[in-house]
């Protein structure tokens, strides 16, 4: 359940919404399930009962205050149902207002003096409860922390009910968006909620920033309107963003689109800005050579997230810079996907855990690298099949990070994340993918046997050729590639399996060809100058052959 709260000052126009039609003739049947003391009038239920006797009923207590009362003292929830739960009675909704009104101290069993409050049932899945914060005793009421007491009530009720478990929270999340912000992104037909594309903005911009002024000149050029927060002194304290519209903008601070976002926490992410651009951004004169090099950060990143301590926390802000950057850069199709997922692993990148002495500042440089040298050509989907394949091992790292911490939601977001992760590598992978598979049909047949073998002997390996598993023509091909170019292809494939844990990738053989091209520096298998693919696809002579052949010296 998904209890939702929000204050006011007129309690009759909100009874006059909830008693009505709806904004689009939704609500039917609209009635009382519980009151304050059961006998509060039901202008749905008795035709004596009028919306104005109910909310004067209501709003008794507060009338008496007069000028004492606070102006907002109407308290709203709305408690929803998941849409697979069963429907429930009048009698269970009734109880869960009652317990969730116990739970922020609103009113409580037993308790004739608390405030009075209603719960309306106007559908099938969720009720709104109404009450003004004044107590018979006229003691104004201020309800603190209500929502994730709220929360925690819902959590216990699904358990007691047999109701679809949401996960709890910890308060490190983004703020939900309002219902006026739904409105106006309806009524303005755009793709996404104004909040989720600033929230987008901004973490792009932090990602390839390299000083503050940079950050804001890059919103800037991104066209979103920035608004500073100066003290007295002139000093920069803060930030607020709009999307430029006809519209009024409707402005939001940068701690309101998530905790990490205020201008303090985005002075720690950036990097000394007396230093010079790193020498490995300096050096990064293709997008294939920075994917390349985020990639290896990235497998430390796993490795550290692996072992469970508490200092990788700064890991997984850096890995959300990562994917921040390849959202900016990527290409047609894969870019929806992976900026579905930067999307989906912003939650993640939070907790109220917080590393000690950690080095955050290698992924956000490998960021900044990416960002820096461009989106890579079109045609290239081997750079975006190796760093996401990397990317998915290093975010199931961190789900089961999550999951040994108990923190549910972060742990939900990554496998939300890598669930679009694999639908964006699968579009980057399947043309050189399939052009390694055509070229291990045209391996002579003895290497091909040599090498085969070698895969066999491997713990990955285990049950290759053998009917119930599919051949590893890619990964053959590879090895090929790797031992003209002067490795060995049995300690390759054993260094590359045994770089990181292999038990949750969806297919080894694709993370084994991609570390052992990134080992073995191998150029892009659909490369237009890649001179040894195009010879990998054509007949070969017999001299070409021999030469070909293992050197069991090499």
């Amino acid at each position: 359940m998904n209890p939702n709260i929000t204050r006011g000052s007129r309690i009759h126009g909100l009874l006059a919404y909830l008693y009505g039609p709806g904004r689009h003739n939704e609500h039917t049947d609209p009635h009382l399930v519980g009151s304050w003391d059961g006998f509060a009038p039901d202008p749905g239920c008795n035709p004596n009962a009028t919306l104005k006797h109910l909310a004067n009923t209501l709003d008794l207590r507060p009338s008496q205050l007069g000028d004492a009362l606070h102006k907002r003292h109407v308290w709203h929830c709305s408690v929803r149902a998941a849409p697979e739960d069963r429907e429930l009675t009048d009698k269970e909704w009734d109880m869960i207002a009652r317990r969730v009104l116990h739970a922020v101290g609103v009113s409580s069993e037993g308790d004739d003096d608390g405030c009075r409050w209603v719960a309306v049932r106007h559908a099938r899945d969720h009720i709104h409860i109404a009450a003004t914060l004044v107590r018979g005793d006229l003691r104004k009421v201020y309800p603190r922390d209500d929502y994730p007491k709220a929360q925690a009530a819902c959590r216990k009720l699904e358990a007691e009910l047999g109701l679809r478990r949401l996960n709890p929270g910890d308060r490190t999340a983004a703020k939900r968006a309002s219902t006026g912000e739904r409105r106006k992104a309806e009524r303005l037909n755009l793709p996404a909620l104004p909040s989720d594309t600033l929230r987008t903005a901004v973490r792009q911009a932090l990602a390839a920033a390299g000083t503050e002024e940079d950050f804001f000149d890059r919103l800037a050029a991104a066209r979103i309107l920035v608004r500073h927060k100066k003290g007295p002194s002139g000093d920069v304290l803060g930030y607020s963003v709009a999307l430029p519209d006809d519209d009024t903008p409707i402005w939001y601070a940068g701690s309101t689109l998530a905790p990490d976002l205020s201008l303090p926490k985005i002075r720690q992410a950036l990097p000394d800005t007396t230093a010079p651009l790193s020498v490995q951004a300096a050096r990064a004169s293709r997008p294939e050579a920075a994917r390349r090099h985020a990639t290896s950060r990235l497998d430390r990143a796993q490795h550290a997230l692996a072992r469970g301590a508490d200092d990788a926390a700064d890991d997984l802000a850096g890995t959300g810079a990562v994917l921040d950057a390849l959202a900016a850069t990527a290409n047609d199709p894969t870019r929806t996907e992976i900026l579905q997922a930067a999307r989906a692993f912003e939650r993640a990148t939070r907790s109220h855990v917080r590393a000690e002495n950690a080095d955050l500042r290698a992924l956000r440089a490998a960021a900044r690298e990416i960002i820096h040298a461009g989106t890579p050509r079109r045609d290239d989907g081997a750079a975006a099949a190796a760093i996401l394949t990397a990317l998915l091992l290093t975010v199931a790292a961190a789900a089961r990070w999550h999951a040994a911490r108990g923190h549910a939601q972060q742990a939900a977001a990554a496998r939300s994340t890598a669930q679009h992760l694999r639908s964006a590598y699968r579009m980057a992978a399947a043309s050189p993918m399939a052009t390694l598979r055509g070229r291990a049909a045209h391996l002579p047949a003895e290497q091909r046997a040599r090498l085969d073998a070698v895969v066999a002997t491997t713990p990955a390996g285990t049950g290759h050729g053998t009917r119930s598993t599919p051949p590893m023509d890619a990964l053959t091909a590879t090895l090929a590639e790797a031992q003209e170019a002067g490795y060995d292809p049995e300690t390759l494939l054993r260094e590359a399996s045994d770089a990181r844990e292999l038990r949750t990738a969806v297919s080894v053989e694709d993370v084994l060809v991609w570390r052992i091209r990134r080992l073995a520096r191998l150029p892009s298998p659909d490369g237009p100058n890649d001179d040894a693919g195009r010879a990998a696809n054509r007949p070969r002579t017999a001299k070409e052959q021999a030469a070909s052949r293992p050197n069991p010296t090499r």
